[in-house]
């Protein structure tokens, strides 16, 4: 195991090839909130900085925790090539589309329908290891149940469903969108 202080160049390469990561966060008095994330959805800001696209789908914990404790670690695993796990250790905070550094951050980005909010995240520490336990896999295809899910709904739909969940599945406040970043 070795830790850095920032993301070099050889583990953004390699941060940067891998089509999931893994999230977790979690809040004084609040379940542990682990969630596997895709679609070509992170970027490397630079050394210690890193964002990722967050989708409308089900509940909004990773928001809700980092409000109420900013901490959060990403995984990447090696699944196609020589086994190697890198955690990135942080402390993040929710920009949605009616906040200003939306349109700086969403620039990195190609904002699709069912985009709610980007995760700024500030990065302290990363650590690689070896990574031997996980299997050799390879990626079929992405999957597209939730474009599809979100093509279907109107903009307003979208924003009302995002009001009606302003509480987290532990009770933590979450702040919805007011306003999408697509038509």
């Amino acid at each position: 195991m070795e830790w850095f202080t920032e993301i070099d160049a050889k583990h953004r390469a390699f941060v940067e090839a891998q089509p999931l990561f893994f999230v977790a966060t979690a809040a004084p008095d609040a379940r542990i909130n682990l969630s596997p994330k895709g679609m070509d959805a992170f970027r490397v800001l630079g050394p210690n900085r890193v964002a990722y696209l967050d989708y409308g789908g089900s509940g909004n914990e990773t928001h809700a925790h980092l409000v109420a404790d900013g901490r959060i670690t990403i995984l990447f695993c090696a699944f196609d090539r020589s086994a190697l796990l890198y955690r990135l250790y942080g402390r993040g905070v929710p920009v949605l589309p009616q906040d200003a550094g939306f349109a700086d951050l969403a620039a990195h980005f190609t904002i699709e329908r069912g985009v709610r909010q980007i995760f700024d995240i500030a990065v302290d520490s990363a650590q690689a290891s070896c990574g031997w336990g996980v299997p050799v896999m390879t990626l079929e295809r992405e999957r597209q149940t939730l474009r599809k899910y979100h093509a279907k709904q109107a903009p307003a739909e979208r924003l009302a469903k995002y009001a009606a969940r302003d509480r987290s599945i532990d009770g933590l406040p979450v702040r919805p969108p007011t306003e999408l970043p697509y038509t």
